[in-house]
């Protein structure tokens, strides 16, 4: 029997074109999901996937489904290579924490693709009605890095790992903050190719609107912890995952934490699942000592199941 993993899964930013193309050709299991989604969605999402371009795909409302469905395909083949696959609790990174709740049983892959959907589309109509931006700041202490974001009356978007926060708002708080970083001893601060503020309190009105969708959703109990990035702790009864996935619009993504309280947990090994092996490099700077298998395409997926024990 294969050891318990966490299974983490991509947010926002990790999107790529091509992602998923081999998954389709190799798996039918992949290729399903894949043509499910586009039946529900009503536009053809694997052809922007899979060819472009990409500023397209980068678009919140068609990166947002894309990173949903290609980490649940991944998660669909990863089952069928690895039969005895015990899942000790999922995460997600923003986006990614939807997809993690989808695979903990909280939502039907469905609802879940119809409220990642509709997230995108609040979240696109928030940047429309006021410009914004973000900007990482990396290697600064925390301290100092919450002190800038207060002085230029901008918020704290994403703790992804030390010397590594994300600050988002206006597009002038944001200037200030990137032009006063190293008086604060930043080291860097790199302004991100994003369409607006997310993670601030300029996605208000998507907070609101995504809160009414969710209410309207049927939720579940989840099979397994779920953490959640506005707390960094497990939400499992449906009335929590409503509230934190709809605060988490508006409210700060604490990666870094939510990463150390599963290791306070023992939990060891973890399973990335979408493009890039983004989380597996947040990890190497939040524990070293844990083990991160990325699964990104079929020859990663083919590592991964070997690396589980079973053959692949």
């Amino acid at each position: 029997m294969s050891s318990p993993v966490v299974l983490l899964f991509a947010g926002q930013g990790a999107q790529k074109v091509g992602m998923g193309h081999d998954l389709v050709e190799a798996f039918p299991s992949a290729r399903l999901l894949f043509e499910q989604a586009n039946d529900i969605l009503g536009f053809d999402l694997t052809t922007v996937m899979f060819a472009g371009p990409e500023e397209r795909l980068t678009r919140t409302d068609y990166c947002q489904p894309a990173l949903y469905v290609h980490g649940l395909a991944c998660l669909a083949v990863l089952r069928e290579k690895v039969p005895a696959l015990r899942i000790a609790a999922c995460a997600g990174l923003s986006l990614g924490e939807f997809t993690a709740h989808a695979a903990a049983g909280t939502f039907s892959f469905a609802d879940g693709l119809e409220l990642v959907a509709a997230r995108g589309r609040f979240m696109e109509e928030a940047c429309a009605e006021r410009e914004g931006g973000m900007v990482a700041m990396i290697g600064g202490e925390e301290s100092a890095v919450r002190e800038l974001a207060a002085d230029c009356d901008v918020d704290v978007a994403n703790y992804n790992a030390p010397g590594q926060i994300v600050l988002s708002g206006s597009k002038e708080g944001i200037a200030r903050a990137t032009q006063g970083a190293r008086e604060k001893g930043i080291r860097l601060a790199k302004p991100l190719a994003v369409a607006g503020a997310y993670h601030s309190r300029l996605m208000r009105s998507a907070q609101e609107k995504l809160s009414a969708k969710l209410a309207s959703t049927t939720l579940l109990t989840a099979t397994c912890p779920v953490v959640a990035n506005v707390t960094a702790r497990p939400v499992g009864e449906p009335s929590e995952i409503q509230a934190a996935l709809a605060a988490q619009v508006t409210g700060s993504v604490r990666w870094a934490e939510s990463m150390q309280w599963l290791r306070t947990q023992g939990h060891e090994l973890f399973v990335e699942l979408g493009p890039g092996g983004t989380l597996a490099g947040l990890m190497n700077r939040i524990d070293k000592s844990a083990r991160v298998l990325s699964i990104t395409d079929v020859p990663t997926m083919e590592q991964t199941a070997a690396a589980l024990g079973v053959e692949a």
